[in-house]
């Protein structure tokens, strides 16, 4: 994920977008740092429109790396 490059080109933290979002710190600084096991969909929805920018411009696929896994959030609290 490439939010770490979105956060510095606007100049800004990761509790700044936190609360911009809704989305946790702690799911915002796992995003940022490459660390997460899933990517919740609404939070993609979300940190484009937020950023205004396309799912390409967020996430880039490296083939020889493991691919990131999409999930509804409802899927995730079941």
């Amino acid at each position: 994920m490439k939010l770490h490059m979105l956060l510095a080109e606007h100049r800004m933290t990761q509790k700044e977008l936190s609360k911009a979002t809704g989305i946790r710190q702690a799911t915002i600084s796992a995003y940022a740092s490459n660390n997460y096991k899933h990517i919740v969909r609404e939070h993609i929805d979300i940190l484009c429109d937020y950023f205004n920018c396309d799912l390409t411009d967020l996430i880039e696929l490296d083939r020889s790396e493991r691919k990131p896994v999409f999930h509804n959030k409802k899927e995730i609290n079941k």
